[in-house]
């Protein structure tokens, strides 16, 4: 484990055109799970997996206003915008992102997660780094 009680889960990508997103992935051996919509951000997701790659999340535009669509507007090929890690005790992970003096800003508080079989997640931007998504592993604890 690390000072901050993080493991690294996924890049998120996103995309304005999910299928080439999975041509790409398809292409470099991964293995894409079906589209869902997750209501609580209003996008769609596709999870990909490989053997020996990293996880990439495929992120696109659920229909409504959320919150990546000035993101794609902006890079409409396509940009990995956040990187998501795992904790077991989001206070204590929060705490010491703050004792290493990282300014660390709350930008989307927990919510749950369709993509993860309903685990919450939340989103940091973190100052020279970017942002990160945080699946809480053990929400009661």
């Amino acid at each position: 484990m690390n000072q901050f009680g993080l493991t690294f889960h996924h890049f998120g990508l996103a995309v304005k055109r999910p299928e080439h997103a999975r041509a790409l992935l398809t292409g470099l051996g991964y293995r894409i799970g079906e589209p869902i919509f997750d209501p609580e951000q209003n996008v769609n997701l596709c999870m990909g997996e490989h053997d020996t790659m990293p996880q990439v999340e495929i992120i696109y535009s659920g229909g409504l206003p959320g919150p990546i669509d000035k993101m794609v507007a902006r890079h409409g090929s396509g940009i990995v915008y956040h990187l998501c890690y795992v904790t077991n005790d989001l206070q204590h992970t929060l705490a010491r992102i703050a004792e290493a003096n990282l300014d660390c800003i709350c930008v989307a508080p927990e919510k749950p997660a369709i993509l993860f079989d309903g685990k919450p997640v939340s989103f940091y931007l973190i100052s020279g780094v970017g942002l990160i998504e945080i699946i809480n592993e053990n929400p009661a604890g």
